[in-house]
């Protein structure tokens, strides 16, 4: 039973997330919350492997998803789930496209489609970033304003984005940074 409700659950993922993998962060997130197969941390955990490694994070989190709730054969299908909507709509898609690829209606809906995706994602970004900036659940009305705030997630954050700017040297390069300055001081 367990296998048709990763299969399923990723299957909707796959077939709602439009705007690739990072457009399927609030679908993981609604699946901590009724499932519990993973924990936040571990979902970010997840995104951080996930961008810097090969391969689409959707992927690359359905796998992860299904192979600790499952096994082996829970992540291979967790990913035939993600994977199957998209390729069931390429087919159809691919078929017609050639027809209606100018239709007034067509541009428009894929005009509406990206602001969409763009909100996906700013919402995941601003619900990943005040969870690592800022501590809400240690957070009372007695305790300080520096009680709220993760100094060390702050400052790194700060930091990362000044020499991004700077600099414009590779991702992969601020990618390792991080990742040094993690082990180092045991973030």
């Amino acid at each position: 039973m367990i296998y048709f409700i990763l299969f399923l659950e990723f299957f909707k993922i796959g077939l709602f997330s439009l705007g690739g993998g990072l457009a399927t962060l609030p679908f993981l997130q609604e699946l901590i919350v009724k499932y519990g197969w993973i924990t936040h941390t571990e979902l970010l955990n997840m995104i951080a492997i996930s961008e810097s490694t090969p391969g689409p994070i959707g992927v690359n989190t359905a796998t992860f998803v299904g192979y600790n709730t499952a096994g082996i054969f829970g992540g291979l299908v967790a990913t035939m789930g993600l994977a199957t909507p998209s390729i069931i709509i390429i087919v159809i898609i691919a078929h017609y496209f050639t027809k209606f690829n100018e239709h007034p209606l067509v541009e428009g809906a894929f005009l509406g489609i990206r602001p969409a995706v763009t909100g996906l994602i700013a919402f995941v970004a601003f619900e990943l970033g005040k969870g690592e900036l800022f501590n809400l659940q240690q957070f009372s009305l007695n305790e300080g304003i520096l009680d709220f705030l993760n100094l060390k997630s702050i400052i790194l954050f700060i930091i990362l984005f000044y020499l991004i700017n700077r600099y414009k040297k590779h991702p992969i390069l601020y990618i390792i940074l991080a990742a040094v300055i993690g082990v180092v001081f045991n973030y």
